[in-house]
């Protein structure tokens, strides 16, 4: 918890560094990124980076971790944290590079409030700042334990087995080890990330859910290539369909991610829009291989039947299980699904069961109604889970 002598100086100040947050995330990464262009290069996604995504979820992590220290003094935001951790680790973020950081944002901080930031206010975010960084790094120390693997030493090669074209824009890719070993273990609903060696020399990394359950000798990821609807065209997902094949080698993560299909027999929702269905694929094949007889209810959402990416394997899926539904939203149901309904996915008209387990995935506006009418119908926040592709915007905002 914060100081006693800092929790009125964050308070007083918390309005305008908050007002100003924008503006010092911005220069923050301008100022790190000339300082450290390899980060640019072959760390940080230079697409979030370009639409400032990147730039408004550090600013909603720092301004809402500051926000909870005061409004909950005697409770760590786990989940704010987890979430973050998760992300750090399958990106190999060790320890020293929290350092870099403070550097670069406590010179962009002064640089913006400049006079207002007296030693006293620089001494107060400086307790927020490393209370927030050590939680981090003691949080990914323990997910490098349990992956049993040294400080940042997350990656390794993997073949492509098989190649399939799920729709026009998403592709699935079996992976193995190269070694010849098994694939790691991991629980359904997490994902690894895939470092991409792009002709320009760099090394970007994106994180994709494993999209078929564990325990068998092989991965499975599946990659919607990002373009269009005014979005800069996503150069690591185009690369990979344009040149992966089978035989090919990936650098590939270990698996991480805090979205896990917890154990139990009570009911679940599993809410998806998109290429968000990975997660849920996972966790499905998971019960059917488990012989689980958990209710189910499933919900997906779509702009075409063609865009559906594993639309037959869901259903079936869904079908190998004795108490588990289907319900479809298509914004353009046309022929090929007449019994899917018109339009966005509507949770509010669903006979839910009480006592449900939801986990969502998909665009943030999909997850926030979904996550909205599910806490209208009484469902505990706790027992509501989501995964978020790409940087976190709804962090601090919940």
């Amino acid at each position: 918890m914060l100081s006693e002598q800092s929790v009125p100086v964050v308070r007083a100040t918390l309005p305008a560094v908050g007002a100003a947050i924008g503006d010092i995330t911005e220069l923050f990464y301008r100022k790190l990124f000339d300082a450290h262009p390899e980060l640019l290069r072959d760390l940080f996604n230079r697409g979030n980076q370009a639409s400032g995504e990147q730039q408004r979820a550090l600013a909603g992590s720092i301004a809402g971790f500051a926000g909870l220290l005061l409004e909950r003094p005697d409770v760590r935001p786990d989940a704010m944290l987890s979430r973050i951790a998760h992300k750090h680790a399958s990106l190999g973020i060790t320890s020293d590079q929290y350092k870099i950081v403070h550097r670069h944002l406590f010179a962009a901080i002064a640089e913006v409030l400049g006079d207002a930031v007296t030693p006293e206010v620089a001494a107060a975010w400086d307790e927020v700042y490393w209370l927030m960084a050590n939680a981090l790094i003691a949080i990914e120390a323990r997910l490098y334990q349990e992956a049993d693997a040294a400080e940042g030493d997350v990656w390794h090669r993997m073949e492509v087995v098989e190649r399939r074209e799920e729709t026009p824009d998403a592709v699935s890719f079996v992976l193995r080890p190269a070694d010849g070993r098994p694939a790691r273990p991991f629980r359904p609903g997490q994902y690894v990330s895939v470092r991409s060696e792009l002709p320009d020399g760099s090394r970007q990394i994106r994180q994709y859910s494993l999209s078929a359950a564990p325990g068998r000798p092989d991965w499975r990821i599946t990659v919607k290539r990002v373009q269009g609807d005014g979005q800069p065209e996503g150069e690591v997902s185009s690369w990979l369909h344009a040149r992966v094949r089978a035989g090919d080698l990936l650098t590939v993560s270990m698996p991480f991610g805090d979205l896990e299909l917890a154990d139990g027999d009570g009911p679940l929702l599993l809410a998806s829009a998109g290429i968000g269905v990975t997660p849920m694929l996972a966790m499905l094949d998971h019960l059917a291989a488990t012989g689980s007889a958990r209710p189910v209810t499933a919900v997906h959402a779509d702009r075409t039947p063609a865009d559906h990416a594993h639309r037959k394997e869901q259903r079936d899926l869904i079908r190998a299980l004795p108490d588990a539904r289907l319900h479809l939203w298509y914004e353009e149901p046309g022929d090929q699904a007449p019994q899917a309904s018109t339009g966005r996915a509507d949770i509010g008209a669903l006979d839910l069961p009480a006592g449900l387990t939801a986990y969502l995935c998909g665009p943030v506006p999909f997850m926030r109604a979904v996550r909205g009418d599910l806490l209208r119908r009484g469902v505990p926040a706790e027992a509501i889970h989501y995964e978020v592709f790409g940087p976190d915007l709804w962090l601090g905002q919940q």
